[in-house]
């Protein structure tokens, strides 16, 4: 099939795709987040070091880690809030240290506690988020319309977001999220402090917005990254210490594997790591 299009394009064109310089062009269409040797120093601790990370459309990466291992940091260089020390990050192939602004708008980010007027109803605030990503009126409406419907807010569109519970306005977050059809979707431990229905259900609607966007998910909990992620990204004191597919993987297997990288401490620093 590819040799039978490469022939009909290069007969249009005159241009001969089965060049391994198109191929691999072509296989990189699909390609997110690039980034590239990461470390962020403060002074003189390293909070991240040589992080690389590479994400396709379709893919949910975990970014899995006790407390302290630098999870956070980690989210702050990828969202464009913090400079790295070195390295580059590039995202559906725009460079966000040169060009922030028009790298910044193919992202979409939930930080660990969503901001939101509580004073404000789910519509005014998806309304006004979409006024801030510059959409004009009738695409803000359509934007909101479709974020409503994605995120299953339709029926509580009047409420306050005051009144909401907080998987509610979980919920309300990842809609302002994605109100501007981003390529990368970066979730901050979205599910703390919900009850088990609210984690089930926000799990079910990550992986559905993984079927379309890539995303990203930064837990400590073991399950959570198994229930959800197709890859995972393990840090241990700002170092990978594992990056790879969890497909074939169980939460037993995965919690030893864990383990095993990042030593018996990392249970006495964070207890909630495990299942």
């Amino acid at each position: 099939m590819f040799v039978i299009i490469a022939r009909a394009w290069h007969d249009w064109v005159g241009v001969d795709i089965t060049s391994w310089k198109f191929s691999l062009m072509m296989q990189q269409q699909q390609v997110t987040l690039v980034a590239t040797q990461l470390s962020r120093f403060y002074h003189k601790y390293c909070a991240v070091n040589n992080l690389n990370l590479c994400l396709e459309r379709g893919q949910v990466l975990g970014l899995l880690g006790a407390n302290g291992a630098g999870k956070s940091t980690t989210l702050q260089m990828l969202s464009g809030n913090l400079a790295p020390t070195t390295g580059s990050i590039q995202i559906n192939g725009i460079d966000l240290l040169d060009q922030p602004r028009l790298a910044k708008h193919q992202l979409g980010y939930l930080p660990e506690q969503p901001a939101l007027y509580k004073d404000l109803t789910i519509n005014e605030q998806l309304i006004y988020a979409a006024r801030l990503q510059e959409l004009t009126k009738q695409e803000a409406n359509e934007a909101v319309a479709y974020a409503r419907q994605r995120c299953h807010l339709d029926e509580m569109q009047d409420r306050l977001i005051g009144n909401l519970s907080k998987g509610f306005r979980q919920r309300v977050g990842i809609a302002q999220a994605i109100l501007h059809s981003p390529t990368l979707i970066i979730l901050d431990e979205p599910t703390v402090g919900l009850d088990p229905i609210q984690v089930n259900d926000l799990r079910k609607l990550i992986r559905e917005l993984g079927e379309s966007h890539s995303v990203i998910l930064s837990t400590h909990i073991l399950s959570e990254v198994k229930a959800v992620c197709d890859r995972v990204h393990i840090l241990d004191c700002g170092e990978t210490v594992f990056s790879g597919d969890i497909s074939g993987e169980t939460v037993q297997s995965l919690e030893k594997q864990f383990f095993d990288l990042v030593g018996p401490e990392a249970q006495l620093a964070d207890q909630d790591v495990a299942v």
